[in-house]
């Protein structure tokens, strides 16, 4: 048993030796405890990593599985999942609910073998807090500030990807931008026009007063409103409580700018420059948008590889709901397809 303990502190030494070589980029807090293969096989391992937007320091967040009996593997599918407008990256994907578990959206695919990462935008969660209102562009920014610090650290330039609400138009503005980044990605909740939704009817009316400031102020009501909007049977009481005890720890206040975007900027995303595999997840319950503009947007993907995945059960924000496992099942057959293979001569 010593010598294995022997064996796994100098593997975590030289992975630690791996990543402080890029420090100047990226600084990393990682805690791996001494373990045997056995268990290191199923030991989820956290790390925070920062990245720099000009003067605005950026918060991502990485877990993965020990590297342990499968160390030989090689390198983990790198998935990075994109937050939406009211609550950041590691609140949203990585939530701890009291007596409520496997509600971590980055731990379930951690376990399924994917180096998951998230990122805290500009003004959200333990980002740095400015006076920019955070909208698309600003996300778009964000993504591109942190994507060589993904590299950096994994190797992989080309990842996966998954956006939700807002985030979803975040990733897709960044994917007509940088094509080379993306290999696939799932657009979850996402808005194309706009045009007769019931939520982005309402800010749309609201206009004066969502562009009259940068921000709104941010309440455990905030979270609760979250998860009442489109239809609360398809999610635990539970969840916008643990939501608000995460969030209201960091933030006091939530930016205006995804809002103000979807309410009078649409559509911001071509769907006929997106060159990547897209599969988009659409809740049974979601006023974010319509099926009308979502199939439209979906007929106009070039590439052949993509799907349309209705599912019954969820709202708005699917992946913290009772059935979060099923939209977590679509995702990962997504994610793992087989590559398409051609007849050759011979």
């Amino acid at each position: 048993m010593n010598d294995m303990n022997n064996v796994t502190e100098k593997q975590n030494v030289l992975q630690r030796r791996r990543f402080l070589q890029g420090a100047a980029v990226t600084l990393i807090t990682t805690t791996v405890m001494p373990v045997s293969a056995s268990a290191a096989a199923t030991q989820i391992i956290a790390e925070d990593h920062w990245a720099q937007k000009g003067a605005v320091k950026l918060y991502l967040y990485r877990k993965r599985l020990a590297e342990g009996a499968n160390a030989d593997a090689g390198p983990k599918p790198v998935l990075f999942l994109v937050h939406g407008s009211s609550f950041s990256g590691r609140g949203g994907f990585d939530l701890q609910v009291p007596g409520l578990p496997n509600y971590s959206f980055m731990d379930e695919f951690a376990r399924y073998g994917f180096d998951v990462w998230t990122m805290d935008h500009e003004n959200y969660g333990r980002s740095s807090k400015t006076e920019s209102n955070s909208d698309i562009r600003s996300g778009v920014d964000d993504l591109k500030a942190a994507l060589p610090v993904v590299e950096q650290v994994t190797g992989q330039k080309k990842v996966m990807f998954y956006g939700q609400s807002s985030g979803s138009i975040r990733l897709g503005v960044f994917a007509m931008e940088e094509p080379e980044r993306v290999d696939r990605m799932v657009l979850d909740a996402f808005t194309y026009t706009g045009e007769g939704a019931p939520e982005i009817m309402k800010r749309r009316a609201n206009i004066a007063k969502l562009t009259a400031s940068n921000f709104r102020p941010t309440s455990q009501a905030s979270f609760d409103a979250i998860f009442s909007r489109d239809d609360p049977s398809t999610v635990d009481p539970a969840i916008p409580k643990a939501l608000g005890d995460y969030e209201l720890k960091l933030v006091n206040r939530t930016p205006n700018g995804t809002y103000v975007d979807m309410a009078i900027h649409m559509p911001m995303v071509d769907p006929k420059k997106l060159q990547c595999s897209v599969c988009m997840t659409r809740a049974e319950h979601d006023g974010n948008a319509t099926d009308a503009e979502l199939l439209d947007f979906f007929s106009q993907l070039p590439n052949k590889d993509k799907q349309f995945c209705e599912i019954k059960g969820v709202a708005h924000v699917a992946v913290l709901g009772i059935n979060r496992h099923r939209i977590w099942h679509a995702m990962h057959a997504f994610y793992t397809m087989p590559p398409h293979r051609t007849a050759t001569n011979g």
